[in-house]
């Protein structure tokens, strides 16, 4: 009895643990962030012209930390501050980048090249769309993932591309400048400088 038991556990973990984006995105941090995985990293212009694409297979991103000279309540002084410039590390070689929209897809991550964008018109359908219950439900959805569509433009707003998946979290990057990550079915996709959407599958149909 006590077998079955611990049977029927382990078979439940595995099925919530594998059904979970937010563990996936530890697991592919725990990797090295962006280290130890092949990553295709696209540079685009402010009008969201694609300029440079770089391949490699141990691809990492570093933030940079600089003394920035400030007043304080005590006078003039320096403070630790994160610079705007990254460093991008293929491997072994380095890049300096500051302040260009990037898109680093991890292989196997595919944009949708026929999505087109249209307008959104949604009406509430009982009690569990109520805005304060949604919050809360969709807080926790976002950690295992749900059907959803990003969609990034450039800076100016041109569209640059469109990704969709059924299991679809994000996280914004403590570490980085002005980065997000997405874990899309799982693969990671760190968008840098860019503008973007996450919209439910739901509201599109």
């Amino acid at each position: 009895m006590k077998k079955k038991i611990i049977v029927a556990i382990i078979l439940i973990l595995s099925i919530v643990l594998t059904g979970c984006a937010g563990l996936d995105s530890e697991i592919n941090s725990l990797n090295g962030s962006i280290t130890g995985n092949t990553y295709e990293c696209q540079f685009f212009s402010n009008h969201g012209q694609k300029f440079m694409t770089m391949k490699g297979q141990k691809i990492d991103i570093n933030e940079n930390i600089i003394r920035e000279h400030t007043y304080t309540g005590d006078g003039w002084g320096y403070v630790q501050t994160l610079s705007s410039v990254i460093t991008i590390t293929i491997d072994g070689n380095e890049v300096e980048s500051c302040g260009t929209t990037i898109l680093f897809m991890e292989e196997g991550l595919t944009p949708d090249v026929d999505f087109t964008m249209q307008d959104i018109n949604s009406t509430a359908e009982g009690f569990s769309d109520n805005t304060i219950i949604a919050n809360v439900v969709n807080r926790y959805k976002n950690y295992f993932g749900k059907p959803r569509v990003v969609v990034i433009q450039s800076q100016l707003g041109d569209p640059i591309m469109a990704f969709s998946g059924d299991s679809v979290y994000y996280t914004v990057c403590e570490d980085l400048p002005k980065t997000t990550k997405l874990m899309i079915d799982g693969h990671a996709l760190y968008i840098h400088r860019a503008n973007f959407q996450i919209i439910d599958r739901d509201l599109l149909v």
